[in-house]
């Protein structure tokens, strides 16, 4: 029997944003919406039998640090989010290699899907890894955001195909509220801009 599914709707400097839990750690964390009932759609589509659970005093500790951490990179603190659990049991073992390298991109800092890919000995592998990115059920705790396409057309990197709310234009925020958190100009992570 799967275990329960729980989510928690709450605020960041962004937007709304959503969290989902069972007691093995976060199943999902997507990206900010612009509205608190945009965040529960998606909450409810991706994990249709969920609990929500609104009042913030009443989840568990964990989440908690969770959200806060969330919070905290999204407002301009550096965080690497690296202490929130993940069950991660659900995702494929190949998308689970892409994330878990992901995971470990410091804040302020970029790849490339085929860096990616070279990275964990799948040179060539750069579509898989984008198409892993994609599906990523832990956004921004695991930042896809700091993976991106090689560069063309004069560009240093390739921002184009960001599925999360926004778009591009929210890949774009999220960087460049890193960049500052590290003392960079924005876009200087890889000449972005």
């Amino acid at each position: 029997m799967a275990p329960q599914v729980f989510f928690h709707c709450y605020p960041t400097a962004l937007g709304h944003c959503g969290i989902a839990w069972t007691e093995r750690g976060v199943v999902g964390s997507p990206l900010p919406e612009e509205t608190p009932s945009l965040t529960r759609d998606r909450m409810w589509v991706r994990f249709p039998a969920a609990r929500e659970v609104t009042a913030f005093e009443r989840l568990p500790v964990a989440v908690q640090a969770a959200c806060e951490g969330v919070r905290a990179l999204l407002a301009g603190e550096a965080r690497d989010l690296l202490e929130v659990e993940l069950d991660d049991s659900a995702v494929p073992a190949f998308d689970r290699e892409v994330l878990a390298l992901t995971r470990r991109i410091p804040v302020g800092q970029t790849l490339t899907y085929g860096e990616v890919a070279t990275r964990l000995g799948h040179p060539g592998a750069a579509r898989a890894v984008g198409r892993a990115e994609g599906h990523n059920p832990f956004a921004p705790i695991v930042p896809c955001h700091r993976v991106m396409g090689a560069p063309s057309a004069g560009k240093a990197a390739n921002l184009t195909g960001f599925s999360a709310a926004g778009g591009v234009a929210t890949k774009l925020k999220i960087l460049a509220i890193e960049a500052r958190a590290t003392g960079q100009q924005a876009g200087e992570q890889q000449d972005l801009f």
